[in-house]
């Protein structure tokens, strides 16, 4: 594994960070993904990332969340609503509980998607892909009360 990976993902397993990225990781996203029309993403450099777009569960509007994925061999995409470890989870999730029909900017092209929440041995199989493609899911995990919920998105 390179240096920068593990540096990374010690990094990212702070509290420190939990506090801090949530807050200029997203509008880095953003702002680079619309500069580069949908073909780049900063955070994408170090971990798979699409742009959710989500009805929001109250306003009723769209909602563009930066997030990053795990690729699934079947074209299908894995979403862990880690929150960065922090108490809450974020409201993408409550979004596409309720709204699960949303659509996706990945690598450039628009895709429209069907949200599934994960549970039982499905959700333990993606937990072990989570795991094993980004530990520090762990650490979020171990931080908070409520389990992570996790997403798997495929194409309509």
């Amino acid at each position: 594994m390179a240096v920068g990976v593990r540096l990374m993902q010690k990094v990212s397993s702070t509290r420190t960070f939990a506090k801090v990225a949530p807050h200029f990781i997203p509008a880095m996203d953003r702002a680079v993904h619309r500069l580069t029309r949908g073909k780049v993403m900063l955070s994408a450099q170090m971990l798979p990332g699409l742009i959710l777009t989500v009805r929001g569960a109250k306003s009723g509007l769209p909602r563009v969340t930066p997030l990053a994925c795990i690729p699934e061999p079947d074209g299908t995409w894995l979403l862990i609503g880690s929150n960065f470890g922090r108490e809450g989870h974020p409201a993408w999730t409550g979004n596409l509980l309720k709204s699960p029909e949303a659509e996706v900017s990945w690598r450039g092209e628009t895709i429209l998607v069907r949200a599934e929440l994960l549970s039982g041995e499905e959700r333990e199989t993606a937990w072990r892909t989570a795991l094993g493609f980004w530990p520090p899911y762990a650490t979020y995990q171990a931080r908070v009360e409520r389990e992570i919920r996790l997403f798997r998105l495929t194409r309509r």
